[in-house]
């Protein structure tokens, strides 16, 4: 029996690269006059798909059209769906199209030296599918979808991604990734053969630097290196070829710790793939080309978003890929709550398998129903954009058991403070948007003795943040969440949030710390514990950058307390607040102490940003010199 062949040419794409692209379709059957052609690129309008086409015949740059025989060009007329749906586009046959003739559709320029064509996808795939849908438009008569396949390489060599582990200890052994990247991303090997790689770093002996190859796998694993004395290190890689160099994100050595930093995202999405619709897909993104070690799921709550059937899907694929000391993966999503009162949140499980809270289902409709039903134990609440207009948390019903953490930041802005205030990335409306809403400052929040460390967000373009992602509305770099835990297991993550041990930053991976009286970020302090801590609070911290830092700024109780402008890639302070306790604390509430809280904000020569969790300090009265004075 005769098949129907589909064919590209040519065989292969360059991502990124332009060009005119020949779909052939040779039929196994007779198709009559008036046969519609649908051919779906499966491609929207995000950025790094595919391109559509133009179907205007009198644009010579970017035209979809076809051909079959000796007749005439054949234009296509698209079809329209909603916003990010695939584009497609219909062809009717002029004339019938007989078994074994070939009906060939051309994305690109009728013109062979036009230089504008159809740009292909900026992401490597493997059988990159088109698909053709024929409907001859005869009762009973049914033609299966014909799916054309593409491979999509990488491009030219362009960038060499070093992963490294940001804290290590003198003389213990780690790995190191190299990831060769074409400008989008991708893994390449599509460099010239003479390409050579020098590898060096600071305290490394001239004649023992390493000379690396480009593999065929685009990337390469270096086991066992070790540095001999604590301080700040940069792995460099040199393009003996180009003379071109490139630098690791900074690696802190300590003389001895127990404590690694581990980089990953709590609520996000990725351009590259729909984590509902391609839960695999996304979780190896994060893991192998984003360099996460940690990753939550975040669809949201409503059918809508998230149906049943995916929901399980997603939970099986958690439990499957979680792989302790590589990759860690936590059942989440996200709940739209009432504004002002519940407000946007994630929640995230601790176990695997759990069911998905839908906030129409009466038992789940409110923070109140879920906080009966589960323990602190069993879930982590993290309220989310705090500050957007439409969907603001006001914190004035806070539960510190649940919500341990806030969301500082997220791609559509930072919920630090208002405009007013110093928001380095304000929320900001386009015309019938979203804008700041004072009442989620998490300041104001923290100033009203809320306690919660700092986490951030990255970008989302589903459920309340759906409208935006298409429209003006300002965006900001995807953000990052930075865990310091011992091991890299689900319950160490897991409790070092639950702890607060962790930080923000808008993207890069800046490695900072603040302590108080040796006490790491989290803490909560007390005067009863520490006396010495009513005269003065010993105030440590670092800040190394992935670029030069231009100001580091301690702020106490919402307020900028001191600041450094370094003008270096790393930092290091120490500061005794030596002003009374009693002057500076701020009221405590119902049956709480007063006290006082110290952040840190870390702001790179390139507009980066990270924010530590606060530390408190509690004021409770010396019993004993009460009992002194009355004497």
């Amino acid at each position: 029996m005769r098949r129907s062949i589909c064919l590209c040419e040519p065989g292969y794409a360059i991502a990124g690269e332009s060009n005119t692209w020949k779909f052939v379709y040779t039929s196994s059957n007779d198709l009559p006059k008036g046969t519609s052609l649908v051919f779906d690129i499966l491609s929207s309008n995000k950025p790094g798909e595919w391109q559509i086409p133009q179907v205007d015949p009198k644009t010579k740059n970017n035209l979809i059209w076809a051909a079959m025989g000796s007749s005439k060009p054949l234009f296509a007329k698209q079809i329209h769906g909603s916003a990010f749906a695939s584009a497609k586009f219909e062809f009717i046959l002029p004339s019938p199209l007989r078994a074994g003739e070939d009906f060939t559709i051309f994305m690109g320029s009728p013109n062979p030296s036009a230089k504008t064509n159809n740009q292909c996808q900026t992401y490597v795939q493997r059988r990159r599918s088109f698909k053709l849908i024929i409907d001859p438009k005869v009762k009973g008569q049914i033609v299966e979808p014909k799916i054309f396949h593409l491979d999509v390489k990488g491009n030219l060599l362009h960038n060499l991604k070093i992963i490294v582990p940001s804290f290590v200890s003198r003389n213990r052994r780690f790995d190191i990734v190299i990831r060769f990247e074409d400008i989008y991303g991708n893994l390449t090997s599509n460099a010239p053969k003479e390409t050579l790689i020098q590898l060096s770093y600071e305290n490394l002996r001239e004649n023992l630097y390493w000379k690396l190859f480009i593999p065929e796998t685009g990337f390469i694993t270096l086991p066992n290196l070790y540095f001999n004395e604590p301080g700040i290190y940069r792995i460099q890689l040199k393009n003996l070829n180009t003379k071109e160099l490139f630098f690791s994100p900074p690696i802190k050595c300590f003389a001895e710790s127990n404590d690694s930093l581990f980089w990953g995202l709590l609520h996000g999405e990725s351009e590259k793939f729909d984590s509902c619709e391609n839960i695999e897909s996304f979780l190896r993104q994060c893991r192998d080309e984003k360099s996460y070690q940690f990753i939550s799921t975040s669809p949201f709550d409503s059918e809508q978003e998230t149906s049943n059937d995916q929901w399980k899907h997603i939970s099986t694929q958690v439990a499957e890929i979680n792989e302790e000391e590589r990759f860690i993966t936590l059942l989440g999503f996200q709940w739209e709550g009432t504004p002002k009162e519940e407000g946007a949140r994630e929640f995230i499980y601790t176990k695997d398998n759990k069911p998905l809270l839908r906030k129409k289902d009466i038992k789940h409709n409110s923070l109140k129903k879920i906080y009966k039903i589960y323990q602190p134990k069993d879930l982590i609440s993290i309220p989310c954009f705090t500050m957007s207009g439409n969907y603001n948390f006001d914190f004035q019903d806070y539960h510190p058991d649940f919500e341990r953490v806030v969301e500082i930041y997220n791609a559509w802005g930072c919920s630090e403070c208002t405009e007013k205030e110093g928001n380095l990335f304000p929320i900001r409306k386009s015309p019938k948007k979203i804008d700041e809403n004072e009442e989620g400052s998490l300041r104001r929040a923290l100033n009203r003795n809320c306690r919660f460390g700092f986490v951030a967000g990255g970008l989302d373009d589903r459920g309340i943040y759906s409208s935006l992602y298409p429209s003006d509305q300002v965006q900001y770099s995807p953000g990052l969440t930075a865990i310091i835990a011992t091991v890299q297991t689900r319950e160490a993550l897991l409790d070092a949030l639950y702890r607060r041990h962790c930080y923000a930053t808008t993207g890069e991976r800046i490695v900072i710390d603040l302590q108080v009286a040796q006490n790491p970020m989290g803490s909560e302090l007390n005067t009863e514990k520490r006396p010495g801590l009513f005269y003065n609070r010993h105030i440590t911290g670092f800040a190394i950058g992935t670029d030069q830092i231009q100001k580091i700024e301690l702020f106490r109780n919402g307020k900028l307390y001191t600041s450094f402008s370094p003008e270096m890639n790393h930092y290091e302070f120490v500061i005794d607040d030596t002003d009374p306790l009693a002057s500076i604390v701020l009221g405590g509430g119902k049956e709480k102490p007063p006290f006082v809280y110290y952040y840190l904000r870390v702001i790179q020569k390139n507009g980066h940003v990270a924010w530590s969790s606060p530390i408190w300090v509690d004021y409770i009265e010396d019993k004993n010199a009460k009992k002194t004075k009355k004497k």
